[in-house]
């Protein structure tokens, strides 16, 4: 396996840079060392011919020129004096892998500590410099660990033309209602606990969608935060890029006031013949654009208005035109009721003004999408005959299928079981009993992964006290016979598979067992919406390793097959 480096970004303001060289390279560096707030030392020999470059950055005063050949003593005399005087990195811009002075000087800044790079000798490096896309307080940097700098540069480019326009502007808006929310709750240290948005090199943390319930008090008093947090993970960056005053009231904005419309629940208006408003409550499919049905497809193209789930992933809602409103649900763990209302009441105000109003949810709207809810409440308000429902393809099905599992295969599996892993506020389902031939996929299950695991293979606590009571008048041998009779518990080493984003660029996949996912999505993070599949069924096609505890798998190109290929035509 080739060696990869630990990216890292480093505070350079008021460092001590040593450049040693007089090439255009030598320019280059001091550049960068003057971007990042770092002083550059140029260090060559007074008889050196400086690139025109760089003779302007010192004649202008931006770069000191100490004009002799490099000395140890400049690592230890040129540096900050809060630090002892050691400079604090060192850029050989000049030599061959050959040149004994390269090796040299790597030599001595490592047995210092002191940071080196020499130019075209990765060996001679103790770390390198990324090539980097910068927009405000956005940094995209790659590298290709010496192995092809000129590649490196073009998938720079390449990642950088594809991001929308203005995403460091969104980042420092962003940032700031960040800080503002933080001096308003004066509760940081419990949100960087609760959200895990404080360090940008993993995923989020498995409690990421935890539901807030109602005793929950500490953790309600941060929802901004959690809210906020959930814009940056779920919303498109094209609608982050382009994020606006109204978006941020809304961040700041809770939902303690909620209220009914004046006229929202008086049948009469909506039976008015002209009126032709219409509601369209569609599924919009695991992810994957192509996924969409062509109902629904077209619903996205005549839609007045358009109500979007937060799950509803980028490349769905990039078909929807520029002239039509979107409104995505301020939904997060704790206002899911309320944010349900606001949408909901939004439909109506819609149709009442005579428009088709698209009501656009993840997956299949009847498949715990809150689809039969929302029916009931536009019936509950005059509606129920202006209400179009669409079906959609439900990730309990797809998901498995695009994590090569097959939910049923002859032999292993003849049944399956969708069930929820939260019940309604927040409160535990009854777990499914065991049997081996059954395929059982959870839907919003990740965020309390152990406490599932936990249900699936021993008894609750309600379960033993019952079991017990029956078996009292029994002799001993016959109790301890009697307990599991109830409901068989699940095998600890039962296959499973954690499948994240389905049918999305970013798709993952993690097979593991029962005993092993709960450690295993503690440490590989969680990248929701996700599911979990139990059954043997995940492991008929994929078996893991004898010596593996669990695998993990980055991306998704089940449809590359029919990319370029005119399906009506076939």
């Amino acid at each position: 396996m080739p060696h990869i480096s630990m990216l890292t970004a480093i505070n350079a303001e008021s460092h001590t840079h040593l450049i040693i060289g007089s090439n255009s390279l030598a320019a280059a560096r001091c550049g960068q060392s003057l971007a990042v707030g770092a002083s550059p030392t140029l260090i060559a020999p007074e008889t050196a011919e400086l690139h025109y470059a760089l003779q302007k950055r010192v004649d202008d005063g931006e770069v000191k020129w100490v004009r002799e050949a490099f000395q140890e003593s400049h690592l230890f005399t040129l540096g900050r004096e809060d630090v002892g005087y050691v400079v604090d990195a060192v850029f050989v811009t000049s030599g061959s892998r050959n040149d004994d002075f390269g090796l040299r000087i790597s030599s001595l800044c490592k047995r210092n500590r002191i940071p080196i790079n020499v130019v075209d000798t990765p060996q001679l490096c103790s770390f390198s410099l990324l090539s980097t896309h910068t927009d405000g307080p956005l940094q995209i940097g790659v590298t290709t660990n010496g192995r092809g700098c000129k590649l490196a540069s073009r998938i720079r480019r390449e990642i950088a033309a594809s991001l929308p326009q203005n995403l460091g502007g969104a980042c420092l808006r962003l940032g700031d209602v960040r800080k503002r929310i933080q001096e308003e709750d004066h509760l940081l240290q419990l949100v960087h606990a609760d959200c895990g948005d404080g360090d940008d090199s993993v995923d989020q943390p498995a409690t990421f969608n935890r539901l807030v319930t109602e005793t929950d008090l500490d953790a309600a008093k941060n929802r901004r935060m959690r809210w906020l947090s959930q814009i940056c993970e779920y919303w498109p960056l094209k609608r982050l890029a382009a994020i606006t005053d109204d978006d941020v009231g809304d961040i700041l904005k809770s939902y303690d006031t909620i209220s009914s419309s004046e006229f929202i629940g008086k049948p009469t208006l909506a039976n008015n013949p002209r009126n032709n408003g219409r509601i369209i409550l569609a599924g919009s499919g695991p992810g994957h654009p192509d996924l969409l049905t062509r109902a629904t497809h077209k619903a996205i193209q005549i839609a007045d208005l358009i109500l979007v789930d937060k799950l509803v992933p980028a490349g769905v809602l990039d078909l929807i035109p520029r002239r039509t409103p979107v409104q995505i649900a301020r939904k997060f763990p704790g206002n899911a009721d309320a944010a349900q209302n606001e949408l909901q009441e939004m439909a109506i105000v819609g149709v009442r003004e005579g428009k088709v109003v698209l009501r656009l949810k993840q997956g299949d709207p009847y498949i715990y999408g809150r689809g039969g809810e929302e029916v009931e409440y536009f019936r509950n308000h005059g509606l129920g005959d202006r209400v179009v429902i669409l079906p959609g393809v439900t990730s309990a099905l797809s998901a498995p299928l695009f994590a090569d599992i097959p939910p049923t295969q002859r032999d292993v599996a003849d049944q399956v079981l969708i069930c929820t892993g939260t019940g309604k506020k927040g409160r535990p389902p009854v777990p499914p009993e065991y049997t081996p031939t059954r395929t059982v996929v959870f839907l919003m299950a990740l965020h309390r992964i152990e406490g599932l695991v936990g249900e699936l293979t021993e008894y609750l606590e309600s379960e033993y006290c019952s079991l017990k009571e029956e078996a009292m008048p029994l002799a001993v041998e016959e109790r301890d016979n009697s307990m599991p009779s109830r409901r068989p518990l699940w095998p600890r080493n039962t296959p499973c598979a954690v499948i994240e984003r389905a049918s999305c660029p970013d798709q993952r996949v993690i097979r593991t067992t029962l005993d092993k996912v709960v450690e295993a999505i503690q440490q590989e993070g969680s990248r929701p919406p996700g599911l979990l599949v139990v059954g043997r069924a995940c492991e008929f096609l994929n078996k893991l390793e004898s010596n593996s505890t669990w695998s993990v798998e980055e991306g998704f190109n089940g449809l590359d097959v029919v990319d370029g290929i005119d399906l009506a035509a076939t």
